[in-house]
């Protein structure tokens, strides 16, 4: 058996699913999870993020509406131990605290009263989390094994690199060629995303197939990681190349969208790789950097002096201005409801636009409270511990490697939350949540545990 089709060798052993009956995690079922997951990434990356099933809010991209029905398969699922994996999951607890915090939000919403316009919004967040548990939930419990994952990763890397190629050709040629991408069937609700001006030297900004410039800098920035690790240890040499173009086009498009989170979380995701790498790889990298700054340099003239003059006059920005100006508005809410807060998304600027805070963690804290905060911040300790448990277990290089990226997938979440309302795009929100449910992954294929790390129905007895 080739080494493309068996990716790790613990996938052979046998485990029991029934009285008298053994499998394996190298069964393949028609229709498994790793196939929903791929269908629900090519919907997220590749369509416009305002593109949705008509007479639908945002919630109604075609992606989230899977991710809300691998939510109802996940609990379905549950009902019958027969249907999927077995034994301890650390990440479903989190998950389920991060759920009773914002339903407890919710309720306290509703005790207090709630005109129209914040009870829509609130059901609106309620939806939007079933689709983040569904991501989440169903990657953390249901991919087989290690081959059906790194196939979900591969497809992750093309589909942002192709992502990455929409911004590159949009920041070009001055065109949105996102608007190519939409499709028979579905509306566009809110208009494509388009340019902004940024910078005295008439540079604008790019999304992508995102909804915003920061949440497609923020994307790019986890993915670059990644694509590395494909780059590095995929099956097949066209794999490894396609993946490494992919790395390199992720790179050059973080800085098209001109946004310093963008910067700052593809240099803290970087950061954090860097000790698992050899010195070989690091010297390599280092070249492959200087290259991707001579490509921006020549595809979009201009844009990393408008990137260093970002950095070098924090002082006097309009941006950081308006997210320090609403600390004053934050304390005034937090006093009223500092527990529970307002409800979720419940925070609304105007009929437009309902939010105001370009901060994540400000932002939960205004509408879940102290509650929302803690139950965040657990979900992404727990993460970021699981994924640091299976980096001690491995032993494979290559396994290693994975547990590192996800890990500074996390603490680039973690990070740019304080930068941008990072929750609210619909993107960066089931990406985060297939990284969360990754490392709920990693830590089950890793335990020594086979009850734990195969595909049993129920526990030998």
């Amino acid at each position: 058996m080739s080494s493309d089709t068996v990716s790790h060798p613990v996938d052979l052993e046998p485990s029991l699913l029934d009285r008298h009956i053994y499998s394996s995690r190298r069964y393949r079922a028609p229709l498994d999870v790793v196939t929903v997951l791929t269908i629900t990434v090519v919907l997220l990356y590749v369509l416009p993020g305002t593109l949705i099933v008509p007479n639908l809010t945002y919630a109604g991209r075609p992606a989230l509406l899977l991710a809300l029905l691998m939510f109802a398969w996940w609990c379905l699922a549950r009902l019958s131990p027969r249907l999927l994996m077995v034994g301890p999951q650390p990440i479903r607890w989190f998950l389920g605290c991060y759920l009773v915090a914002n339903l407890l939000s919710y309720i306290a919403g509703l005790l207090r009263g709630l005109p129209t316009q914040e009870a829509n919004a609130q059901n609106f967040a309620m939806l939007q989390l079933a689709e983040f548990l569904g991501a989440a939930l169903i990657v953390a419990d249901g991919v087989q094994n290690w081959d059906r994952l790194n196939r979900l990763l591969r497809v992750m890397v093309y589909c942002g690199g192709f992502m990455a190629v929409v911004g590159i050709a949009q920041a070009t040629l001055k065109m949105d060629v996102s608007q190519y991408l939409v499709i028979p069937g579905l509306e566009v609700k809110g208009g494509l995303a388009g340019f902004g001006l940024r910078g005295d030297e008439g540079q604008f900004r790019v999304a992508g197939t995102t909804t915003h410039y920061i949440e497609f800098s923020a994307v790019v920035a986890m993915m670059v990681p990644f694509a590395i690790h494909v780059a590095r240890f995929a099956a097949k040499k066209s794999q490894r190349i396609a993946a490494a173009g992919c790395a390199f086009l992720l790179a050059i498009a973080n800085p098209m969208s001109i946004s310093r989170t963008g910067i700052v979380a593809l240099a803290l995701a970087l950061l954090i790789m860097v000790p698992i790498w050899s010195w070989r790889l690091r010297y390599t990298f280092m070249y492959l950097g200087v290259s991707a700054v001579v490509a921006i340099m020549m595809i979009k003239p201009g844009v990393l002096g408008t990137i260093k003059a970002m950095f070098l006059n924090v002082g006097v920005d309009p941006s950081i201005e308006g997210r320090t100006n609403d600390y004053a508005l934050v304390e005034h809410f937090f006093n009223q409801r500092p527990w529970l807060g307002r409800g979720p998304r419940t925070l609304l600027a105007d009929p437009v636009r309902d939010t105001i805070l370009d901060n994540q963690w400000l932002y939960t804290l205004v509408s879940g409270g102290i509650i929302g905060v803690v139950a965040l911040l657990l979900l992404h300790v727990a993460a970021i511990t699981l994924a640091s448990i299976a980096l001690r277990r491995s032993r494979r290089e290559e396994d290693r490697h994975l547990c590192v990226a996800l890990i500074s997938a996390q603490v680039v979440a973690v990070v740019v939350g304080g930068t941008f309302d990072s929750l609210y795009y619909t993107t960066f929100t089931i990406t985060l949540a297939l990284f969360v449910g990754m490392c709920g992954t990693l830590w089950r294929f890793t335990h020594p545990a086979r009850t734990i790390r195969t595909a049993t129905a129920r526990s030998a007895s």
